[in-house]
């Protein structure tokens, strides 16, 4: 097994693990799930129930990506941080749990998180 093979594996392990116990956890509230690439940093809060996409944010959109440095740093994280959680209160979301995926929660995905809960999202 090639370590790319390996290394993939072990992140869908760890997906898999940290989705579980956000099921366990989550008693119908929605999922706020963080991807984050080379480039860019995207969130979504999603209802598990009905399966859908209620809000969603990310650093590639036109109005980020003009003020913004660079769409995979602290601050670009930070603003779609408070960005999702205002699109969530307009949508009527004030409770979600975090799904951080196979990524640790340090640096952008906490930066993320923290922005997040300090416009008003509870977690």
């Amino acid at each position: 097994m090639s370590n790319e093979t390996r290394r993939n594996a072990l992140n869908a392990r760890r997906k898999e693990r940290n989705r579980t116990r956000i099921r366990e956890a989550a008693h119908g509230r929605p999922r706020l799930s963080v991807h984050r690439s080379s480039r860019y940093i995207y969130a979504q809060i999603i209802d598990d129930v009905k399966g859908v996409t209620l809000v969603s944010a990310s650093s590639l959109e036109p109005g980020l990506r003009s003020s913004l440095k660079s769409g995979a740093n602290v601050a670009a994280a930070s603003e779609v941080g408070k960005l999702i959680a205002e699109r969530a209160k307009a949508a009527g979301v004030a409770e979600v749990i975090f799904d951080r995926g196979a990524y640790l929660y340090h640096g952008r995905v906490k930066a993320l998180a923290e922005a997040a809960r300090e416009s008003g999202l509870s977690f």
